[in-house]
C-alpha cells in the first residue's frame, strides 16, 4: 500500500489557485525550467571540465570529481531539510532565493583562488539542488490549467537532457576558447537572468500543504516507494560513476581531443532528449519495461566503451545508445515515486531529489576511487555491472507478478 499521508500532510487551504492568464502562467513554467536547466548544468559542468579544473589546481582525477560529490551530498540532506524548514514560506521567494544562492556559487567557483573553495561553492550549489528541485518539480499543478499539467511537467522535466544537450557542450566550449572560470561566470550570469524572469513572471505561491517529516518517514513504510528507492540507486550510481568520468575516458582511450570532445558531449545530450520525451510517453503505461530497458541501455553502452569505445565510431555510437537511455531515467523515477505518494506531489519530489542526489554524490565518490586506482575504462566495466544488476532486479519483481504499484 501507499504511505498514509492524513496526520502528516497539513493543508493550509485557498492557496493552489493558477494564475489569471494562462500565458503568464506558461512563462512561469519556462521560468522554472530554465532554473532547473541553470541548476542542472551548474551540476554537471565539471563532467566536461574536469581535467581542465583538476590541472589547474594539480589534482587527480578522482579527487576533481569530488566536484560532483559534494553537490549531491548535501542535495540529499537539503531536499528534505530544507523543504521542511521552508514549509510556511511563499514557494515563489524560496525559488527565487535559491536562484541568488546559485549566482553566488557560480561565481565564487570562478574567483576561487585554492580548490577547496571550488568545493566550497559546490556546497551552496547542492543547497540550491536539494531546495529548487524539491519544490520546482511539483509545480505544473499550480501554474497551468489542469488539462495542461502533463505538457508542463514533461517541459520541466526537459531541463534535465537540456543541460546535458545544451549546457554541459556549451560549457565545455567555453572553457576551451576561454578558460574553465569564464564558464563559470557565464553559467553565474545566466542564473541572474533566471532570477530577473522569475521575479517578472512567477505568481504569488503560498504553501499549500506543508510538508513535515513524518510524511516522508511513511514513504518509506510503503513497500512500492522502497523499491522505486532501490531502482533508483542501482540506475543512477551506474550512470554517475562512469559519465563522471567520461572525459578521461574519451581523451585516454579514444584518444579523443579538447575540441573534440564538446562534439561528443553534444550528441550524447541530443540523444537524451529523445530519450526524455519517449521514456515519458511510455512509463505511465509500461513503468517496469521502461525502466528496466533504460537500465539494460546504460549497461550495455558502459560494458561494450572499453571495448569498441577505442574507436571514435564505436564511442559516439554508445554514447547515443546511453543518452538516450539516461533521458528516460529521471522521469521514471519521478513517476514511480509519485504513482507511490499521489496526494502529496512535493513529499513525492522531495523523495526523488533525496535519492537521486545522494546517489550521483555516491556514485561520484566511488568512480573517482575506481578511476584513481585503475583507469576510465575500469569505471566503465563496474558501472556496466551495477547497470546490470537494477534490470534483474526489474525482471525479478515482474516475475513475481507483484502489482505496480498500489499493491505491492
Amino acid at each position: 500500500m501507499a504511505a498514509s499521508t492524513t496526520a502528516t500532510t497539513h493543508d493550509l487551504g485557498g492557496a493552489a489557485l493558477p494564475p489569471r492568464s494562462p500565458v503568464i502562467g506558461w512563462l512561469a513554467v519556462v521560468a522554472v525550467t530554465l532554473g532547473i536547466f541553470s541548476i542542472v548544468t551548474t551540476e554537471i559542468l565539471p563532467i566536461g571540465l574536469l581535467t581542465k579544473i583538476g590541472a589547474g589546481f594539480t589534482v587527480s582525477d578522482g579527487m576533481a570529481g569530488l566536484m560532483m560529490t559534494m553537490p549531491g551530498l548535501l542535495a540529499a540532506i537539503a531536499a528534505p531539510v530544507v523543504t521542511v524548514a521552508t514549509a510556511r514560506i511563499d514557494r515563489r521567494l524560496m525559488l527565487c532565493v535559491f536562484m541568488i544562492l546559485l549566482a553566488v556559487a557560480n561565481f565564487l567557483a570562478a574567483a576561487a583562488p585554492a580548490y577547496w573553495m571550488v568545493l566550497l561553492s559546490r556546497v551552496l550549489v547542492g543547497i540550491v539542488i536539494g531546495g529548487f528541485w524539491s519544490i520546482g518539480a511539483s509545480l505544473a499543478e499550480r501554474l497551468v490549467p489542469a488539462e495542461s499539467v502533463g505538457r508542463a511537467t514533461a517541459v520541466i522535466f526537459s531541463a534535465v537532457p537540456l543541460g546535458s544537450v545544451l549546457g554541459v557542450p556549451a560549457g565545455t566550449f567555453i572553457g576551451d576558447l576561454a578558460g574553465w572560470r569564464t564558464a563559470f561566470i557565464a553559467m553565474g550570469g545566466l542564473t541572474v537572468a533566471v532570477l530577473i524572469l522569475l521575479l517578472m513572471v512567477m505568481p504569488p505561491l503560498p504553501p499549500r500543504r506543508t510538508t513535515r517529516l513524518t510524511v516522508l518517514r511513511g514513504m518509506l513504510n510503503s513497500v512500492a516507494t522502497r523499491f522505486a528507492l532501490l531502482l533508483t540507486v542501482l540506475v543512477v550510481l551506474a550512470h554517475f560513476a562512469t559519465y563522471t568520468y567520461v572525459t578521461p575516458f574519451l581523451e585516454q582511450v579514444t584518444d579523443v581531443s579538447s575540441g573534440l570532445i564538446t562534439v561528443f558531449l553534444l550528441v550524447y545530450g541530443a540523444a537524451g532528449i529523445l530519450g526524455n520525451f519517449l521514456g515519458g510517453s511510455l512509463v505511465a503505461r509500461h513503468p517496469r519495461a521502461t525502466f528496466g530497458t533504460a537500465a539494460g541501455m546504460i549497461a550495455a553502452a558502459t560494458l561494450l566503451l572499453p571495448v569498441l569505445g577505442q574507436w571514435k565510431a564505436g564511442a559516439i555510437a554508445l554514447l547515443i545508445v546511453w543518452g538516450v537511455a539516461y533521458g528516460a531515467v529521471p522521469v521514471s523515477s519521478q513517476t514511480w515515486f509519485t504513482k507511490t505518494s499521489p496526494d502529496t506531489p512535493e513529499a513525492a519530489s522531495v523523495m526523488f531529489t533525496a535519492s537521486f542526489q545522494a546517489t550521483i554524490s555516491l556514485g561520484a565518490l566511488l568512480g573517482g576511487f575506481a578511476v584513481d586506482a585503475g583507469s576510465p575504462s575500469t569505471v566503465m566495466t563496474l558501472g556496466g555491472m551495477t547497470a546490470a544488476l537494477m534490470v534483474i532486479t526489474v525482471w525479478a519483481h515482474h516475475a513475481r507478478r507483484l502489482t505496480w504499484p498500489d499493491n505491492t
